[in-house]
């Protein structure tokens, strides 16, 4: 018998640690520069991990002591954490699966445009006073000096293969717009501009750059879905092994109390 329930107790151990990556990616999401100022789906990660954690440990305490109730608890409230995991899972891979980079004529790196991107995504940037303070935010970062003492020459610039983040979000006006560069953050006009409203709104003020251009905010949702995706591949490990942990636990309860059954009826037949 202490064996059956060191044995139920370690498995469900196995959830507790199960639940690290989850909070664990939400906290990373947290520590980006775009994440950061888009706070959207960390909590919820660090909080479904965290109800992980915690119901894990219903389930180790009710493993070791042989608590059948709190077993039973256990495995309902964790079939229910595993679903709302799955589709967490899937929710974040459905409205990432959209929004590849665009190559550009004489261009290393990509450009993004903010059609591509799934209209989940594009609601977080176009409602205006989502943006304004999306865009506060991104203002106190130090990517744009930064670039500028790395770049000098047109031609590294145009040769480096950049993050969605310093090719549009703050650097340049989209290719097609014709500007000649000077440096990262500052661009010369052409004589006649292109009727796209992404070069018009271009400016080489420092706090503007291209805040407004919706080609800024496919670069900042380009950098999202990035983040997104790798975040999504260590909570889809972690659903991986609790269906595996459940289904373990199932199986462990249903045996115990099977062999509870047989051995209360050996007891009345003797």
């Amino acid at each position: 018998m202490p064996l059956r329930n060191n044995i139920i107790g370690c498995i469900n151990f196995i959830a507790v640690l199960l639940s690290i990556p989850v909070i664990g990616a939400g906290i990373w999401l947290t520590t980006g520069t775009v994440n950061s100022c888009v706070m959207l789906l960390q909590w919820p990660v660090i909080i479904l991990g965290i109800f992980i954690l915690l119901v894990g440990l219903a389930g180790l305490i009710g493993g070791f002591w042989r608590i059948t109730w709190l077993l039973v608890v256990y495995l309902i409230a964790m079939l229910a954490l595993v679903v709302l995991l799955g589709v967490l899972v899937g929710f974040i891979y459905m409205v990432t699966l959209r929004g590849s980079g665009r190559p550009q004529p004489s261009r290393a790196y990509l450009e993004y445009s903010l059609e591509d991107f799934s209209g989940f995504l594009r609601r977080r940037v176009q409602r205006s006073y989502k943006w304004e303070r999306i865009r506060a935010c991104l203002s106190t970062t130090s990517i744009c000096p930064d670039l500028n003492q790395r770049f000098s020459l047109a031609q590294d610039f145009f040769n480096a293969y950049l993050s969605p983040i310093q090719v549009i979000w703050l650097l340049q006006a989209p290719t097609k717009c014709g500007y000649t560069f000077v440096n990262a953050t500052y661009w010369i006009s052409p004589i006649s501009l292109h009727v796209d409203m992404d070069c018009l709104q271009w400016s080489n003020d420092q706090n503007t750059l291209c805040y407004s251009c919706n080609s800024c905010k496919a670069g900042l949702l380009a950098n999202l879905k990035i983040d997104w995706l790798e975040a999504d591949i260590f909570l889809l490990v972690a659903l991986i092994g609790l269906i595996i942990v459940y289904i373990i636990g199932c199986c462990a309860l249903r045996n115990s109390r099977t062999e509870d059954i047989f051995r209360k009826y050996k007891q009345g037949y003797t």
